[in-house]
């Protein structure tokens, strides 16, 4: 397995609160990476971190297996926060500003990355008068300029309208299926980066909570029972013994998912008690991305009380 990128241990503090707490990322090549999180959660402090505009208190950073931070952040592209459009330029305008700040001798690269972003037939016209969907298009024309093999998108989709959404989304697809360029994206709308990721990470409150490919994801989403228990340890000793059954997992706050017996619960919850595991609920679920990303962050406030 080839990493991208490689975040091992990445600690940062503002003041007295940690905006980061020993987060490890993995980024393999070739994959959409979506980092989960609600706003605050420390997915801008972790790619700004990466990126370089600030600095770790702890941890190490590692690009495309190398810790040559300086020349290997010259293979990747950026938007942190905001793309940053001068707004009294054009789109073409716009590109060859940053063309000529980049030091990029080829001039052809401008109307070869308009095409590829759909903003050739803009012409003239200021991108201040841009749909918010075409600025994200622009600012993503501008970090690839320098034909990253890496992109890392902070947000890209955060405001957009549903036509927006949609060409953004075709975008990072095509950049990464026909460009074979890897990327990492931050967002919270979590329904939008189900349909592109490959691979998901999840951060709360400046801890990454877990990793997984879209295929474990599958897995952890189909039919099963969420179980909340007094003891999860003493609850799959049970189910192992009682019921012979591993097809399991155990989430933070003492919350069993078990994929056998889903038609049975009763079977379960009698199993359990007689077992002597005080049970809360039982309940038959299917869960999307988003249920199982809730299911992580509130088991982690539980776990931390």
């Amino acid at each position: 397995m080839e990493y991208v990128l490689q975040a091992m241990g990445i600690s940062k503090k503002f003041g007295a609160k940690y905006a980061l707490n020993n987060v490890d990322l993995n980024v393999c090549r070739g994959d959409i990476y979506g980092l989960i999180g609600r706003n605050g959660a420390g997915k801008t402090t972790l790619i700004r971190i990466i990126t370089g505009l600030v600095k770790p208190d702890g941890g190490s950073v590692k690009l495309f297996g190398r810790d040559d931070l300086e020349a290997e952040r010259r293979r990747m592209g950026a938007i942190v926060d905001y793309p940053s459009v001068h707004p009294n330029l054009s789109a073409e305008g716009n590109l060859e500003l940053y063309r000529r700040m980049f030091g990029i001798a080829d001039s052809d690269c401008v109307k070869e990355t308009l095409k590829l972003v759909g903003l050739t037939d803009t012409g003239k016209k200021k991108a201040k008068y841009f749909s918010l969907g075409m600025k994200q298009r622009l600012g993503i024309a501008i970090s690839l300029l320098g034909n990253p093999d890496f992109l890392i998108l902070d947000e890209p989709i955060n405001g957009l309208d549903p036509m927006g959404i949609r060409e953004v989304r075709d975008l990072i697809l095509t950049l990464n299926r026909e460009k074979q360029i890897t990327m990492l994206i931050s967002s919270h709308i979590l329904g939008e980066l189900s349909k592109i990721a490959t691979r998901y990470g999840i951060i709360s409150n400046g801890v990454l909570l877990d990793e997984f490919t879209r295929d474990e994801l599958v897995q952890r989403c189909k039919r099963c029972l969420k179980i909340k228990v007094g003891d999860a340890k003493n609850a799959a000793i049970v189910l192992e013994t009682n019921l012979g059954t591993t097809n399991y997992d155990v989430l933070p706050g003492n919350v069993i998912r078990l994929f056998d017996y889903v038609d049975e619960a009763g079977r379960v919850n009698t199993a359990l008690v007689s077992g002597g595991v005080a049970v809360e609920s039982i309940v038959p679920v299917i869960q999307d991305l988003e249920s199982y990303v809730m299911d992580q962050m509130n088991g982690e406030k539980e776990a931390a009380k």
